[in-house]
């Protein structure tokens, strides 16, 4: 048994592993809710098909209007399966707890994540939409990659300050007063 827990001990030591790819899938989602509610709704700098159907007729539009409602359906799907895997892994963690530096910081890859895909898939291999078009859409484009990068750079080392906590461990480590 001091093997198994020691080993979990080793394991889990600094680490925040059990939560990172919920966290990540999770930060995904919002990062695409930012992109779809900031870009495509608020600002109106582009829509999902702009970019080979731009939105200059009523039919365009409507087109572009349920492509970006398919997008906020993705990404709301993925905050809801990285809120289930969060809840998952916090429930099944026997006392161990992650800080928020690791949570936001591992939300922070997720949505810097988002970013380079999205950017690049989207923005430069098959050109559906940009940032902003217009004559400096390049550099709109790889302003975005460079807030994704940022973000997952950031979001990496934020994760890394954070460390979990055993509330078991701690129980044992300090018994209570008699």
């Amino acid at each position: 048994m001091a093997n198994g827990s020691s080993t979990m001990t080793g394991r889990a030591a600094g680490r925040s592993e059990g939560i990172a790819v919920p966290a990540t899938v999770l930060g995904a989602g919002l990062g695409g809710f930012v992109d779809g509610i900031l870009l495509h709704q608020l600002l109106q700098w582009h829509h999902m098909f702009s970019g080979v159907d731009p939105p200059d007729t009523v039919p365009s539009l409507q087109m572009n209007t349920v492509g970006d409602g398919l997008f906020h359906t993705v990404t709301w799907l993925c905050v809801l399966i990285g809120l289930g895997l969060l809840y998952a892994r916090v429930t099944s963690s026997r006392g161990r707890l992650w800080s928020s530096r690791a949570l936001w910081g591992w939300v922070l890859v997720g949505w810097g994540l988002f970013n380079l895909v999205e950017g690049i898939i989207c923005h430069h291999v098959f050109g559906i939409h940009h940032v902003r078009h217009g004559p400096n859409q390049l550099w709109w484009d790889l302003g975005f990659l460079a807030l994704g990068a940022v973000l997952v750079v950031g979001g990496w080392l934020l994760q890394r300050s954070g460390r979990p906590v055993d509330l078991c461990a701690e129980r044992v480590a300090s018994p209570s007063p008699r």
